[in-house]
């Protein structure tokens, strides 16, 4: 039988370590002198003590030890429970290489002033369906274009081309700094055609890159403040939503005829009472307050944009923006500007 002290040097445990196995209950002494407390252990605990010496140097949980010197007998279950914990560690180093990885790229973009997103290419490429149309015909002096400016983990797309305007937002990891940035209509068209896998997208404001798989793509931004949406979208909830199918509107829309301004015209009504309807040029004349007019083709667009399903329009006047998006969905709408009577 040997002393605390004589195990402790034998094994490279020192002896408090020894007391917190015992009182653990990993490595309890075979002997305990009932006055004076003394240990005294077995030369097959000294095995056990190195044992468990080596295992705190690689890290093992102590619930672990003890299972390991409970197998002792059993060599072969030893050797499982060693392999196991290789295992973890091995697939904890990689975990930590990556980490630091994504750090030192994290350094990189922070002092490049630059951010990248990586989301997936098929959420992109819906974003950029649900508002690439409200961009299509802008002109002076708003381009033809497409906001991309990054939040907490989103990235948020605008078009607009003064008349309507649209928004999508997709999930998206967000490294660097956070970035506003107004692309050409062209490189927006480009992304949307990848469909699979993750895009990455770096945005510096000299140039921006997105990659996916081994195809990569490249332009300019556009070199121009992008108009404050968010004081269009903040005024609070609209007086008034109506919830309706997209291809029942699209029915409404066709019933009724188009009243030709200089580009064609949809009226809808704003009577609670009456439901929702599409109206003609002598009811809009008659009461022009009761009723809001659209160009008919901003119209069919937005409601292509908002799908096939349910959709809920919210209304707060005859010249207050009119904005559509699917039910369900807070992340995609479309905003369109009324026609003055």
């Amino acid at each position: 039988m040997r002393g605390i002290g004589e195990v402790a040097r034998a094994s490279g445990l020192s002896v408090s370590a020894l007391r917190f196995y015992d009182g653990a209950g990993v490595l309890v002494p075979a002997v305990v002198d009932p006055s004076t407390g003394y240990r005294r252990y077995t030369a097959e605990q000294i095995k056990a003590a190195r044992l468990i010496a080596g295992l705190r140097r690689v890290g093992m949980p102590v619930a672990e030890i003890a299972a390991v010197v409970k197998d002792l007998p059993t060599p072969v279950a030893v050797r499982v429970r060693l392999d196991a914990h290789l295992i973890r560690l091995e697939s904890g180093l990689a975990d930590a290489k990556r980490e630091l990885l994504r750090l030192h790229t994290l350094l990189d973009l922070e002092e490049k002033l630059m951010t990248r997103v990586t989301l997936s290419a098929a959420d992109l490429s819906a974003a950029l369906a649900a508002v690439i149309f409200a961009g299509a015909s802008a002109a002076d002096p708003i381009p033809a274009g497409v906001l991309f400016e990054t939040g907490d983990g989103v990235i948020t797309l605008v078009a607009t081309d003064r008349y309507r305007m649209a928004v999508a937002t997709s999930p998206a990891v967000v490294e660097g700094t956070a970035a506003r940035l107004f692309l050409p209509l062209a490189f927006a068209e480009r992304l949307r055609a990848f469909r699979s896998g993750p895009i990455t997208i770096d945005l510096d404001p000299g140039l921006v890159t997105a990659q996916a798989g081994d195809t990569t793509v490249e332009d300019e931004p556009i070199n121009m403040e992008f108009p404050d949406y968010q004081r269009l979208i903040s005024a609070g909830p609209s007086a008034r939503r109506i919830t309706v199918g997209a291809e029942e509107l699209r029915e409404l829309i066709a019933a009724a005829p188009a009243i030709e301004r200089e580009f064609p015209v949809s009226v809808l009504s704003l009577d609670p009472a009456a439901g929702l309807r599409a109206v003609g040029p002598d009811e809009w004349a008659a009461d022009s307050e009761r009723h809001i007019a659209l160009n008919r083709e901003f119209l069919l667009q937005a409601l292509d944009a908002g799908g096939d399903g349910q959709l809920v329009l919210e209304l707060d006047g005859p010249v207050l923006p009119l904005m559509i998006r699917p039910v369900g969905v807070e992340s995609h709408f479309s905003l369109l500007m009324p026609v003055r009577h």
